[in-house]
């Protein structure tokens, strides 16, 4: 049975390396770091101590993932409705500051706001959500009730459909959690207007982390203008309120055939929607000797672990060098990764590799991260997974 605190909470010890860690700021406390099995259960909050017994802080606990604890706080507080309320009205009173009048955003980035395992994104009069571990899973009714007493949705949507949650032990789930909602939700994007799929799409609905680097992209947009991995056009549509033509390469038959009902919505005629593979369609657009005045590239993540770090490198560098080949004298390339195992110098090199073999000479002009309602929490670089680099190809 594992020891108790003074307030009924079970206590986890850790090891001399543990308690370095947990002192030094990561958030993660790994198992291998735990003074033994704690002989718990899954989604407890315990109390976190070192080899003397001496309070730490407080954490969740999962018995199933690599990542045993998850700091909650240094402090002896309680972990009730209170906590959960406060955590929730700090994050959400952070966007209100950064995005004045925004009404679509991610309200919270799991540990980058202090509250691990936890997504939520608004769009507009509808939530949707991720639980990610099983504490919070088991809190899912009362972030639900927490949700709706700060926002006062019309719907909440539970998108924990995702891959990590086997980590913990958890089955995928997807459906409606509170409410209603009637179909794809309409948001504001720079010049354009979206459409999102809160059931149905990637992530939670849309690529909300993209949404500053798409209203960028108009900014450099020009002449002829390509974006690939398009999906429902976050990127394609902001070029076309600038460049002459536009073509949108989307693998997706049906993200391609959203993406056309999104131009014809935004009454944009002049882009170009081609159903095909990226890779494919940027070999045969280099051989055919076509040329661009801007390009976007923004593919999925091409590494879900470590060991597939050297081929992702080696996909980034395929598609980034025909695109410097592809590009006009002068020209713009707008590149972007999610994958957190590639890290900014790691991507930084394979531009510079690129670029030697496309025999170009290539500006940086601007290195971007995700928008500033996906906080980075210094010492979880986990939390600062999205590069996006805007270049210039002389």
């Amino acid at each position: 049975m594992p020891d108790r605190g003074p307030d009924g909470l079970p206590q986890v010890s850790l090891l001399r390396r543990g308690v370095e860690r947990w002192q030094a700021g990561p958030p993660w406390i790994y198992r291998a770091d735990l003074n033994g099995a704690p002989g718990l259960t899954q989604g407890e909050v315990v109390r976190v101590t070192d080899g003397r017994g001496w309070f730490l802080g407080k954490a969740f606990y999962s018995p199933h993932s690599k990542i045993a604890l998850r700091w909650l706080s240094y402090e002896d507080v309680p972990v009730d409705a209170d906590f959960f309320r406060q955590r929730l009205a700090a994050a959400n009173a952070l966007r209100r500051h950064a995005l004045p009048g925004e009404s679509t955003y991610r309200v919270v980035h799991g540990e980058a706001d202090l509250l691990p395992g936890l997504v939520v994104d608004r769009y507009g009069d509808y939530l949707s959500v991720q639980f990610l571990v099983p504490a919070m899973e088991a809190r899912k009714e009362l972030i639900a009730d927490l949700l709706t007493e700060l926002f006062k949705p019309r719907g909440i949507v539970n998108r924990s459909d995702v891959g990590v949650r086997a980590l913990e032990g958890l089955t995928p789930e997807k459906g409606l959690l509170r409410g209603e909602l009637p179909g794809p939700v309409s948001f504001d994007e720079g010049l354009v207007r979206m459409r999102a799929d809160l059931l149905e799409g990637q992530k939670t609905g849309a690529f909300l982390d993209q949404r500053e680097n798409h209203v960028l992209a108009a900014q450099y947009a020009s002449g002829e203008a390509l974006d690939c991995f398009s999906y429902v056009g976050g990127f394609a549509l902001q070029l076309a309120t600038r460049a002459q033509r536009v073509t949108a390469v989307e693998i997706s038959e049906a993200a391609a055939a959203q993406l056309r009902d999104n131009a014809a919505a935004n009454r944009l005629t002049n882009l170009e929607v081609v159903t095909a593979n990226a890779f494919d369609f940027l070999r045969d657009a280099v051989d055919e000797g076509r040329r661009f005045d801007t390009i976007v590239l923004d593919p999925p993540s091409f590494a879900k672990n470590k060991d597939a770090v050297a081929a992702a490198l080696r996909g980034y560098k395929e598609i980034n060098l025909r695109a410097m080949q592809l590009l006009r004298p002068g020209g713009f390339l707008i590149s972007a990764s999610c994958t957190y195992h590639v890290d900014e110098q790691a991507f930084e090199d394979m531009l510079a590799s690129a670029a030697a073999d496309a025999r170009r000479r290539v500006q940086i002009i601007e290195r971007r991260g995700a928008s500033k309602d996906h906080p980075v929490i210094l010492n979880l670089r986990e939390t600062r997974y999205l590069k996006c680099f805007v270049l210039r190809v002389l």
